[in-house]
């Protein structure tokens, strides 16, 4: 399956797609933390319960932007120094939202390593797909009222601490110096809030943390891997979605929609994904591959289990 899409490119393309520029890498951190900030002013400038709303999805959407570049630096494929490489991707972009490059490299790895087989940490995200109309309903009340936010807060406090049996946790001790990152990047945001007179905004921070961006991982996960077409074949167990505008604005942030071409080639960085998919589509490589035009088309299928068949999820 492997050396057929690699045929489509030479040693010399995909030596360029792998190229890296910093630049780019830091604009696009810049850009993310850019929106969160817009996101502050909308509601500073304009405060009623529609631009609180949309501050919010944009802030979560954000957030699941800055887990993107953690991503990225997992495959060191953020910036070309190891060291900057890792230290950025966990200050600027991962402590903020309550994570931790050093758990999180050798668990995704393992995703990427066995993908939709037994040993892949991810694949029971996916597999329930499709479900019922009603039970995806359920999952997206849970994520906006909360109840998933705080479900993924007391696994990371327990992972912090060292209480956590699961794939994701600390290989190199645990303990409460592992919360410093957290702390430290969200006592600065609550700073830098207050230096501009509104210390209350952190507070659109914590509720997307618990709520939009509980949802833009839920459909992230439905996107990328569910209903694959054929689970051994790297063409068919990963999507790619066709996103538009806004799409890209609140669910796929960095090119994050170009998920099969991450998985061909791990280390392209995220601002080459799209030019990699340029080049496999015009060399026909994408013909009968998983690719979807548009994320309400994918949860249109991801919810249309008939109701009759339905166990309670």
């Amino acid at each position: 399956m492997r050396a057929d899409w690699r045929k489509a490119l030479t040693e010399e393309e995909i030596q360029s797609l792998y190229l890296m520029n910093d630049w780019k890498g830091v604009w696009g951190l810049f850009f993310n933390w850019a929106v969160i900030f817009s996101a502050f002013a909308l509601v500073a400038l304009w405060p009623n319960i529609i631009t609180v709303v949309v501050s919010i999805f944009l802030i979560g959407g954000r957030q699941l932007g800055l887990a993107i570049f953690m991503h990225d630096a997992a495959h060191h494929a953020f910036l070309s120094r190891r060291k900057w490489n890792d230290g950025v991707a966990n200050w600027w972009a991962a402590y903020p939202i309550w994570s931790d490059l050093e758990p999180y490299r050798p668990y995704h790895l393992q995703h990427h390593a066995h993908t939709w087989q037994e040993k892949d940490p991810d694949r029971s995200l996916a597999m329930p797909f499709p479900i019922t109309p009603a039970s995806f309903r359920r999952k997206v009340w849970r994520d906006l009222s909360g109840q998933t936010g705080w479900k993924r807060a007391v696994a990371i406090w327990r992972r912090d601490l060292g209480q956590s049996q699961g794939n994701s946790r600390h290989r190199n001790g645990a303990g409460f110096f592992r919360l410093r990152g957290v702390l430290v990047t969200n006592a600065i945001l609550i700073g830098l809030l207050a230096g501009l007179g509104h210390p209350a905004l952190y507070l659109l921070w914590v509720v997307a943390w618990f709520t939009s961006y509980s949802l833009a991982m839920r459909i992230r996960s439905i996107a990328e891997h569910s209903m694959p077409t054929d689970v051994e074949s790297d063409l068919k167990n990963t999507r790619t979605m066709q996103a538009c505008w806004w799409e890209r604005l609140f669910l796929a942030p960095n090119h994050v929609n170009f998920h099969l071409e991450h998985h061909l080639l791990m280390r392209v960085p995220h601002y080459n994904l799209k030019r990699m998919h340029e080049m496999l589509k015009a060399r026909g490589v994408l013909h009968d591959a998983l690719v979807c035009e548009g994320y309400l088309t994918l949860l249109k299928r991801a919810c249309s289990k008939p109701e009759l068949e339905s166990n309670s999820a």
